[in-house]
């Protein structure tokens, strides 16, 4: 044991460490008397805060090469992203825009292209008081999804067009989360030049963490028989889970409700799954913790759902929370023909290629 422990010693002490690089970084900014922030990406900490003074600041010091690091303002939501590659940056928070090295300035770009139609949302709301949010809240919904949509097709769009440069890497959270945590395994399989990068893992293994039922384990449930549940749907008839397990039938249990953000941008998706399996034989029922039966049927009648909905109308006490341990939507579990389930938290992608591998290996 002793001589394993001293092998794997030397085998640590033999790795290359991480090449530092100086960051020399200057910037302006309209607001003085504010903290600037220095924020390392990999840890998602500051290494360094500055004050402005008569409209500037800057940093020195140095950090791992090709970090990506960011500047941020205390009171700023948006933040200069770029890579520590040994080019001296000039950042201008008043419009997020950089100089420096050609990949920073193209990185920078495309950020703030990404990033407009969420700036276009936040500016709105702005404007608008609590009653009026409130008042338009369906509408506001609506946008904030077609801006999520928008905002990761853009990142897709990265990751395929600025392949042969670090560049993808800013992007990795949009894309993980549409494409599945399955997609790094890919990215390392094909070794794509930034397939190394640190912060490549980091965003891959958060989105796994993110996708998956708040404090509950990633298996919760997985292996055992589901537990039936019985609901109304929209016309007040009453419906069981049991009524659709079964006969040859994969049946997907979608937990979501009317004002849950995410859940309402992962329908489109559901509703892909289902036109493109429905006819080999996948089901899907959705269980909506709604308080409000209006605010429900008008979600379900806008996010255009075909299959089986249900609910109690009690919000966070509906009656398949403590069954399921539900914590947090959007969450789901897909039950076999037999009624054991087999997965748990299928979203993006990932539904999709789960479903895949069931039908193939089915024949269908």
């Amino acid at each position: 044991m002793k001589k394993e422990i001293l092998l794997a010693t030397f085998a640590i002490l033999a790795l290359p460490a991480m090449a530092q690089v100086k960051y020399d970084i200057s910037g302006t900014y309209d607001d003085n008397g504010k903290k600037v922030y220095l924020i390392d990406q990999l840890t998602d900490k500051a290494i360094d805060s500055v004050v402005v003074a008569d409209g500037k600041f800057s940093f020195t010091g140095t950090a791992d090469k090709d970090a990506l690091m960011a500047v941020r303002a205390a009171n700023r939501r948006w933040a200069t992203e770029f890579f520590n590659d040994g080019t001296p940056v000039t950042i201008n928070i008043n419009d997020s825009t950089l100089t420096g090295s050609p990949l920073n300035e193209r990185l920078t770009q495309l950020e703030i292209e990404q990033n407009a139609p969420m700036r276009m949302m936040s500016e709105k709301t702005a404007k608008m008081s609590r009653e009026e949010m409130m008042a338009h809240q369906d509408e506001l919904m609506d946008e904030m999804n077609k801006a999520i949509g928008s905002m990761t097709a853009f990142a897709n769009k990265v990751f395929k067009e600025e392949r042969n440069s670090l560049i993808p890497v800013a992007f990795a959270g949009y894309y993980f989360v549409d494409n599945g945590v399955e997609a790094y395994d890919e990215l390392v399989k094909e070794q794509v030049v930034f397939a190394n990068h640190p912060y490549l893992k980091k965003t891959r293994d958060d989105v796994e963490t993110m996708m998956k039922p708040k404090d509950s384990p990633k298996t919760a449930f997985i292996g055992q028989q589901f537990t039936d549940l019985e609901m109304a749907d929209p016309d007040g008839k009453m419906h069981k889970i049991s009524e659709l397990v079964g006969e040859g039938k994969w049946v997907l249990v979608d937990f979501w409700a009317s004002w849950c953000g995410p859940c309402r941008a992962e329908m489109p998706n559901v509703l892909a799954a289902y036109n493109t399996f429905h006819e080999k034989g996948f089901e899907v029922i959705g269980i909506s913790f709604d308080d409000k039966k209006e605010a429900w049927l008008k979600a379900v009648e806008q996010l255009k759902m075909p299959w089986l909905q249900l609910s109690d109308l009690k919000g966070w006490k509906c009656a398949a929370a403590p069954v399921y341990k539900i914590d947090g939507i959007p969450d789901n579990i897909l039950i076999d023909p037999q009624g054991k389930i087999i997965d748990r938290a299928l979203r993006g992608k990932a539904l999709h290629s789960r479903l895949q591998k069931i039908f193939e290996a089915a024949g269908n």
